[in-house]
């Protein structure tokens, strides 16, 4: 089997040393818009070789590790592909990729979610483990065909992943509270130190919980503008409620309630029980 990955920063090279190291008797073949990308891959063997989009497209499993807009755009040149490719996209978002995938490959896309990464982006920062043990959420996969979802299925369990089976409009509403809520956050919070008017003495007193809540502010922007723009307005429901516990923190703390913030801090605590 011909794998194609398109896209070869973290996402897809991660991708591209694991499968080389769980799937025996499958051909990797890899293609990145940006040169320096293919270059780098090659030398740290994210693919068996690095091909034209046009020779990708006749890979039997196509593999969309690139941003979510971009995915959308890529679906226009895969029209024409057979009718026994797969297509898999990694996109954070769902509801409007599955809502503007093309006719002629609608049960050829397996409409997937890897929750999984990190902070830092580009070929080197990619690493076989990333989505070893991690969940995978495949979207409204009764539209796909038999060969083209058991094909994903094989992929997914062949990177070591646990599967959740969820409509693509409810993913993108849990997305936005659990994923792209955190990014909003940390990028404000960053601004917010950035903003003052001496952050380098702000920053030299940073302590644990602020590197953990800032660290995801590092991600690329390029990719988390798209996610935030595709999912605004479920991330916005996400942020208006973040503000109202904000203001509620603050009218207590103005107010002195002590035992109001106890009890408010409290009921946080019950998170990690879920956890």
């Amino acid at each position: 089997m011909v794998i194609g990955i398109v896209g070869l920063g973290l996402m897809g090279g991660s991708l591209g040393l694991a499968l080389k190291s769980t799937m025996e008797d499958v051909k990797l073949v890899g293609f990145d818009h940006n040169k320096i990308h293919c270059e780098e891959a090659n030398k740290l063997g994210f693919v068996d070789e690095i091909v034209s989009f046009d020779i990708l497209k006749k890979s039997d499993v196509i593999i969309l590790a690139i941003p979510v807009e971009a995915i959308i755009k890529t679906f226009e040149n895969l029209k024409d592909i057979e009718p026994d490719t797969t297509i898999i996209d990694l996109g954070s978002t769902k509801a409007k990729i599955v809502a503007l995938t093309p006719k002629e490959i609608e049960t050829n896309l397996v409409a997937a979610h890897p929750m999984a990464g990190i902070e830092k982006f580009g070929p080197n920062a990619a690493f076989g483990e990333l989505y070893a043990g991690q969940v995978v959420v495949l979207c409204d996969i009764e539209k796909n065909s038999p060969l083209h979802k058991q094909r994903a299925i094989d992929i997914f369990n062949a990177l070591k992943m646990k599967i959740v089976y969820m409509n693509a409009k409810a993913h993108d509403l849990h997305a936005a509270y659990i994923s792209h809520l955190p990014h909003a956050i940390s990028y404000a919070l960053a601004n917010s130190v950035l903003k003052q008017e001496d952050p380098k003495s702000i920053l030299a007193l940073a302590a644990g919980g602020f590197r953990d809540m800032s660290r995801i502010a590092k991600s690329s922007p390029n990719m988390w503008s798209d996610i935030f723009q595709q999912n605004s307005t479920n991330l916005l429901h996400a942020i208006e409620g973040f503000e109202r516990e904000l203001t509620t923190v603050k009218k207590m703390i103005k107010e002195e309630d002590d035992e109001g913030l106890k009890k408010w801090m409290r009921s946080a605590t019950t998170l990690h029980k879920i956890l």
